[in-house]
């Protein structure tokens, strides 16, 4: 037999074997079917995990905090596209008793799926009869009551929270972590982050922190007097790197590269940037001038009477470091070279500071922040975690023997209950093997659903050896495929309604249902399409005649 009929002779046994061997790869070659250094250095690193599978908190500890965003949101206004930007600077510039927004605490959006526009402010500090009224202020003709604000953010700016923070966990090393949106009953949604091996003081601190960046500069105005002027924003920034140090000036910094794509007025925030430090005079007689911060203590001197000219790298309002311009930087700023390779660095006290700004660059910046006065939280210690890992693992092993023990005790030859007890062991592992490819956190809600996939796939199993052998030995492979192809309707009914009745709780948010109705339903999927008809290969060519 040549390669070709053998492929076709025997090609659902094959599809099962490469099935298996990838999920062999992913699960125990170090960075699994896609290389990843990060994840193989971990294997290497990590004795009590040989394999690339992930836990999430019920299997590893952690915490899993719950927190809906500060906002209020008023929604179908009444403008056109051109008065978008009026109303969002009304919003932040109106006179409210008890806060001061900036540009970030308001937004207006347009929506295209439905054509309509809506407006946010993203502070507790604001009342909805002074939004109701800073919308009004606007002039463009809005009439807004207090009655038409609703508490809570926009479906969008939810999606932009849940990404910001799925990136901060992935730029802090935080593997096995995961954000998503839970609704209440009530219709207020909570952002849901889970993160293994962290407690809930470092995860707060995690999601606490808004993450906007920008560096003031701090220079003596026409009068000689001390003054503040926002000269580089963090989404002004195209690219940065991660924390490093630099052991010949003893200096934390992170490095930076500023955009330099040219906006509608013709200018690039690099050449607006490089601009400013030369009007500035950071280039010229500040340069090198700048002695406000005590290193040592980390405290700051703001004397109004002392000229100088510092850079201030601020994070979420607080400054951070203070430095001054480098002759080499100040050089190719003077020449108007800089904003051909905009590159500079960011300078920070300390390792800790540098790997938070770097954190926060790479995610940016929470579009709401989120609500902590109402935060729900859930945390797990790692010492119970591995009783729980321990006790999922001996009660899957005492599922698979005692599915063992009742297929050979129900058919007592080899040759029908070996193959049904491999093609089931099969199906899980190319589960487990989907789930390492992924990076899929194993919790306790995934391990009841592989011990369901389990006893689903052998009750499949056993329909189609029952339906096969249901009038003795079969001797025709004409009869058994007749018989086959009966039991595999059967089962095929049976998988259909299995994943209609679990989608719902695979696509709701329903906390650790979804984990067991999604794994219940890969499970199926495999078996009906994969391990179902390589069982019935493997028996027809056991039971017939070659």
């Amino acid at each position: 037999m040549g390669p070709i009929a053998f492929a076709k002779e025997y090609w659902r046994i094959l599809l099962l074997v490469t099935f298996l061997g990838v999920a062999l790869v992913a699960l125990f070659i170090p960075g699994g079917i896609v290389a990843d250094d990060t994840l193989a250095a971990e294997n290497e690193s990590v004795d009590d995990n040989p394999t690339n599978i992930e836990y999430g908190l019920g299997l590893d500890g952690g915490t899993r905090v719950s927190a809906p965003p500060v906002g209020m949101t008023v929604d179908h206004l009444d403008i056109e596209h051109d008065e978008q930007q009026q109303v969002a600077t009304a919003l932040y510039t109106y006179d409210y008793e008890n806060a001061d927004l900036e540009v970030r605490d308001a937004t207006v959006r347009f929506h295209e799926n439905d054509n309509r526009f809506s407006a946010e402010i993203f502070s507790d500090e604001v009342t909805p009869a002074e939004f109701a009224a800073a919308l009004e202020s606007a002039d463009v003709g809005l009439e807004v009551d207090e009655d038409d604000v609703e508490q809570g953010v926009t479906q969008q700016t939810r999606d932009e929270i849940i990404q910001t923070i799925e990136l901060r966990i992935n730029e802090a090393g935080l593997d096995g972590g995961s954000a998503y949106q839970e609704a209440t009953l009530g219709g207020q949604y909570y952002i849901v982050t889970e993160v293994p091996g962290m407690s809930p003081e470092e995860l707060r601190e995690l999601l606490s922190d808004r993450g906007d960046v920008r560096i003031d500069a701090y220079h003596p105005d026409e009068d000689g007097e001390q003054t503040n002027e926002t000269v580089l924003l963090g989404e002004e920034i195209a690219d940065s790197g991660v924390a490093s140090y630099d052991d010949e000036r003893g200096q934390h910094y992170v490095p930076i590269t500023v955009d330099n794509t040219e906006g509608e007025d013709g200018n690039s925030p690099a050449s607006e940037y490089q601009g400013a430090m030369n009007d500035l005079g950071f280039t010229g007689e500040g340069q090198g001038r700048c002695h406000i911060q005590d290193r040592e203590a980390g405290e700051f001197d703001f004397d109004p009477d002392d000229p100088q000219w510092c850079l201030l790298t601020i994070v979420d309002g607080e400054v951070i470091d203070a430095h001054s311009m480098g002759a080499g930087l100040a050089e190719n700023m003077r020449t108007g070279t800089w904003e051909n390779d905009p590159t500079f660095r960011m300078i920070v006290p300390t390792q800790q500071d540098a790997h938070h700004l770097a954190v926060n660059l790479q995610s940016g910046a929470l579009t709401a922040p989120l609500d902590f006065d109402r935060e729900q939280t859930f945390t797990l210690q790692p010492a119970l975690a591995d009783q729980f890992k321990l006790y999922s693992l001996l009660i899957g092993g005492l599922a698979v023997m005692t599915v063992c023990g009742m297929i050979f005790l129900r058919y007592r030859d080899p040759r029908v209950a070996a193959p049904m007890f491999l093609t089931a062991m099969a199906e899980v592992v190319i589960l487990l093997g989907f789930a390492a490819a992924i990076r899929m956190p194993l919790d306790l809600s995934h391990v009841a659903g592989f011990i369901a996939v389990v006893g689903t796939g052998v009750d499949d199993l056993v329909i189609i050896a029952d339906e096969v052998m249901d009038e003795g030995d079969v001797n025709s492979r004409r009869v058994f495929e007749s018989r086959f192809r009966k039991a595999f309707w059967i089962i095929g009914a049976a998988a259909a309604t299995t994943i209609i009745a679990l989608s719902p709780l695979a696509v709701l948010s329903l906390g650790d249902l979804r984990g067991f109705a999604i794994i219940t339903i890969l499970g199926v999927l495999v078996g009906v399409l994969i391990t179902r008809p390589a069982y019935g290969d493997i028996l027809q060519r056991l039971l017939t005649d070659k």
